[in-house]
């Protein structure tokens, strides 16, 4: 195998294990919430930082592939 088809397998691989951790980080936040009576408005709260810490990690990848593809980065 070339060089680039690991890059690309290391590339896919670690976004893999990051959307998993945002899974699993999102089932441990609902268990808590759950387990402890939280109020409507802090679950909404909780859940608008946890989806915005998923976009950022998502814009961030978006950003890259444009930069990439126009030879910035």
């Amino acid at each position: 195998m070339l060089y680039e088809h690991y890059a690309l397998l290391e590339k896919i691989g670690l976004d893999l294990l990051f959307a998993s951790i945002f899974f699993f980080i999102g089932m441990a936040i609902k268990d808590v919430l759950n387990t402890g009576e939280v109020p409507p408005f802090g679950r909404r709260i909780v859940w608008l930082v946890l989806f915005l810490g998923c976009a950022g990690f998502i814009a961030k990848g978006v950003i890259q592939i444009f930069w990439e593809g126009a030879g910035i980065g």
